[in-house]
């Protein structure tokens, strides 16, 4: 009768129990597993999380950790479950292994450091690191490694010290890798482990090894005492242990792939890598050891693979010998020939920090570095191009242009704008010949002409203007590659410029090299006529007119085609009619800037032939060094731009006295001729000319009022032909307004040889306007100029100041010369440091000439104690049209080291 009853109040107790906790922890994971929607994925949550309250709030410790294991699962699937944080401390509380276990975990799951709740877990957790039973000391010892906070960490670090001291392996290895957390939290603590960390590299248990080598790492990261201390007396320690596992037997227990522990390995290479960093002695001790794993180890499993890595790692960061680090890069080598992806990619970037190191011995492995740079896969080729940039020099670039010229043929689309831009700049930096590097960047045009930036364009054509006993091979060779490759847009703007300004070297074979084949004429050629040998006029134009036909949608391209063919008509007047032809056939282009050209253009040839062979005379010289001061400028301000920095040198430079020169439109950016911005603090108003106006530099005189200049609209052409804005006319400061004044016609050379500047003085007598309807290059006269009162006193300004130098300027005008200035520029050190080997340096916009007198010495004293002063003086051609502006350079050197700072000039007085 017992029996019975003990049976039915036991069944009474399920009910009871089922009641309040609702459905096991496998129902409930079936009946979420079987929602359809997440809607009733939510409900049947809600369900269990009542359930889960009820039994809270009842208060039933039996059911408490079956709770827990649903609530942790309803964490992971993103629900709240904060209502039941104290549970886990109840859980932890109690003193069975299972409710701990639960409890434990929930406690890592559920809560984090930043929980207050976490405060109430301290003196728990203080009772179970101290609890008899191994494995609560093992759940206290995981719990406190994975959420331990500052606090925690100082109150119960004693605990974990006495730990790393017990015979259990698993509590010391638990302990190790707990003190780790610690040393994270509280870096003060290093000290207490530094002894025990180096005593437990004695263990032979891998599993304590490896938490041990873990913890020393993390000490030599958190005090520079706990590094000095390993340094001393755990690298024979490491080497030991380095040196067993490699020479050790076949153990199941730690194989990998044939590979004994492959996981230790690792990680005694990266904390030896740590210790051997800039000690020398420390390196020697572990060269032998690194030497043998480098060469033992077998690379025909993908753990030997990460050994040998990690080694060649090592190795490279260490003060090894120089056969070692060529053992390395030649383990680095046999990775390229590897299969697998991810080990060549990972050798291509550890060889481009070695280059650093050894050149040479990364120089031997080139060829494998090229047959990469076609690999098929993207980020492979991506890396072995930068490589190959790394590794050209002047020795061998040659052969590796040659190669990367062959592959581009072939390269992917997607490859070749990466490749093109590599080439052009090994082509522009390792260059000992023009000619040579004409051809390559002729080759790089007709392959990948599409690819090629517009300031690599203008960086050739620059070239090809200052290299004049090789124009015509230049005109020539682009007219045969325009012939085959008239697709690429590069190509074909380079081409027609060429065309337009040497066609006369073309047509009549002038500056043949020797050894150059002639042309073999074929553009357009019909069947039934034979081959020529020599290009006629007519030929010059139709590959122009092909060009501009092909390119029409393409508005820079089609300008550049319009002008060539202008000039065309000049140099080959038995083409004048046939260019009027085609010029004209643009004049309803929809492309409305080759519209507005067409019509100029037409006008031009029509009714202005006394003009037109001076207007349309080949250009000047661009001068290169001056195009290369500015290139290296503006790149360097892109840079600065996309870092979001106002830096532009190493140093940290700032630029208080004007911002960076905005980018030019590519016509103008190509010849240097585009107008410098004017300072930020003047006033500008423009005037609406006619594009031939402005062509010809001919229009009505811009008012202004208060002495501020005012500046006329330019467009593209007018920058391409270094012609500036129309004259202005400078204002007294007490003229309040001034009456219209005839302008002054003027015939300006496109070129810039002819052009002239016209001047008025402040006193202005009336006179009448130009009719809107008069031809604007009729009644031709020369230029007047008319010289006001001189105003010979400027304000000295601060031309440029940083945190180390400061630069001011004092001007004195040249009497009888208003356009000249002496400037006298003085230069002081803001530093505690003297400068040395102290050089200015200055570029100026085109229409600017500058002669730097010597300066007064060149080393400038520290903190303001005396200063450097040097000369400048400088001609404005376009006074009073265009304010001075000016780049500055300044190098020099503070305790042997060299210091660069640069910047531009926007604040000089107006009226100079």
């Amino acid at each position: 009768m017992d029996t019975v009853e003990k049976i039915v109040e036991d069944f009474a107790s399920d009910i009871a129990m089922s009641s309040f906790s609702g459905t096991r922890l496998r129902d409930m994971i079936r009946a979420i597993r079987a929602c359809k929607t997440a809607a009733e994925e939510r409900a049947v949550v809600r369900c269990e999380c009542a359930a889960i309250r009820t039994a809270i709030s009842e208060n039933e410790p039996a059911l408490r950790h079956r709770n827990m294991a649903k609530l942790m699962f309803i964490h992971m699937l993103g629900y709240p479950t904060h209502f039941a944080q104290m549970e886990c401390l109840k859980l932890i509380a109690a003193a069975g292994y299972p409710e701990k276990r639960v409890g434990y975990l929930g406690l890592m799951l559920l809560l984090d450091e930043r929980q207050e709740v976490l405060m109430l877990v301290t003196n728990s957790l203080k009772q179970d690191l101290n609890h008899p039973n191994q494995f609560i000391v093992g759940l206290a010892l995981c719990a406190l490694g994975n959420i331990c906070s500052a606090e925690m960490a100082r109150d119960l670090s004693p605990e974990v010290e006495r730990l790393m001291r017990s015979r259990e392996v698993n509590t010391k290895k638990k302990a190790a890798l707990c003190s780790i957390r610690i040393v994270r939290k509280v870096p003060d603590l290093a000290e207490n482990f530094m002894a025990l960390a180096a005593s437990l590299l004695k263990e032979k248990h891998h599993g304590v090894l490896i938490s041990a080598i873990q913890l020393c790492t993390e000490l030599c990261k958190a005090s520079k005492d706990a590094l000095e201390y390993l340094r001393k007396n755990c690298i024979e320690g490491l080497v030991r242990i380095l040196r067993d596992v490699s020479n050790s037997s076949y153990a199941p227990e730690y194989d990998v792939s044939g590979i004994a522990d492959p996981f230790l390995h690792i990680r005694v290479l990266k904390l030896m890598r740590i210790l051997g960093q800039g000690d020398a002695n420390c390196s020697e001790y572990m060269n032998d050891i690194l030497a043998q794993v480098a060469t033992k180890t077998e690379s025909n499993k993908n753990a030997g693979n990460a050994i040998l890595y990690e080694c060649v790692q090592t190795i490279m960061g260490i003060e090894a010998t120089s056969g070692l680090r060529v053992l390395a890069i030649n383990i680095l080598g046999r990775f390229l020939s590897n299969r697998d992806n991810n080990i060549r990619y990972v050798a291509l970037n550890m060889l481009m920090r070695a280059i650093a190191v050894d050149a040479l011995a990364v120089q031997r492995h080139r060829t494998t570095i090229l047959e990469c740079v076609k690999d098929a896969d993207a980020s492979i080729r991506k890396r072995a191009l930068e490589l190959v940039f790394l590794l050209v020099n002047d020795t061998n670039v040659k052969p590796l242009t040659k190669e990367l010229i062959d592959y581009l043929s072939i390269a992917d689309p997607d490859f070749k704008g990466d490749l093109t831009s590599k080439i052009c700049s090994i082509v522009e930096k390792f260059s000992q010949e023009k000619l040579w590097y004409l051809d390559q960047m002729f080759k790089v045009l007709s392959l990948a002409g599409n690819h090629v930036k517009d300031d690599v364009c203008h960086a050739l054509i620059v070239v090809l203007s200052n290299a004049s006993e090789l124009q015509g091979y230049s005109v020539r060779s682009l007219y045969k590659a325009l012939q085959a490759y008239g697709k690429q847009g590069s190509l074909v703007r380079v081409a027609v410029w060429c065309i337009g300004e040497y066609g006369e070297m073309l047509v009549n074979n002038v500056g043949m090299l020797d050894g150059e084949e002639k042309i073999t004429n074929e553009l357009g050629r019909q069947p039934s006529r034979p081959i020529q040998t020599r290009v006629t006029e007519s030929d010059a134009v139709d590959a122009v007119e092909i060009a501009l036909n092909r390119h029409s949608a393409d508005a820079t391209t089609g300008a550049m085609c319009l002008v060539a063919l202008l000039k065309l008509s000049s140099r080959f007047p038995s083409t004048s009619e046939r260019v009027k032809q085609i010029v004209a056939r643009n004049k309803e282009n929809v492309v409305l800037e080759l519209q507005q050209r067409s019509i100029e253009f037409s006008s031009i040839i029509q009714r202005h032939q006394s003009i037109r062979s001076s207007l349309l005379e080949r250009m000047p010289v661009l001068d290169e060094a001056s195009y290369l001061v500015k290139r290296a400028t503006a790149t360097q301000a892109t840079i600065s731009a996309n870092k979001l920095a106002p830096t532009v040198a190493p140093g940290g430079l700032k630029l208080p006295n004007g911002v960076a020169k905005p980018t030019s439109a590519p016509l103008a950016d190509l010849l240097d001729l585009s107008s410098d911005g004017a300072p930020a603090s003047t006033t500008t108003s423009t005037t609406p000319n006619d594009f031939l106006q402005d062509l010809l530099g001919i229009g009505g005189v811009s008012t202004s009022t208060a002495g501020v200049p005012s500046t006329a609209s330019t467009d593209i052409l007018m920058d391409l032909l270094s012609i500036g804005s129309s004259p202005s006319q400078n204002g007294t400061p007490g003229q309040a307004e001034s009456k219209p004044v005839h302008a002054v016609p003027e015939a300006i050379d496109l070129l810039g040889s002819l052009s002239s500047t016209t001047s008025v003085s402040a006193e202005i007598k009336p006179t009448h306007s130009v009719s809107q309807d008069m031809d604007l290059l009729d009644g031709l006269s020369s230029s007047t100029s008319f010289s006001g009162p001189e105003k010979t006193v400027h304000p000295s300004i601060t031309a440029f100041q940083s945190t180390t130098l400061k630069i001011t300027f004092d001007f004195k005008r040249q009497p009888g010369n208003a356009r000249e200035t002496t400037i006298h520029a003085t230069f002081t050190n803001l530093t505690s440091c003297t400068y040395t080997d102290f050089i200015f340096q200055a570029a100026v916009p085109k229409f600017i000439q500058l002669k730097l007198d010597p300066a007064s010495g060149n080393t400038v004293p520290a903190n303001g104690n005396g200063s450097v002063t040097q000369g400048l003086n400088v001609t404005n051609n376009q006074q009073g049209q265009k304010p001075l502006a000016m780049r500055i350079r300044m190098s020099y050197k503070v305790n042997g080291e060299d210091r660069l700072e640069q910047g531009q000039v926007n604040n000089f007085p107006s009226g100079l």
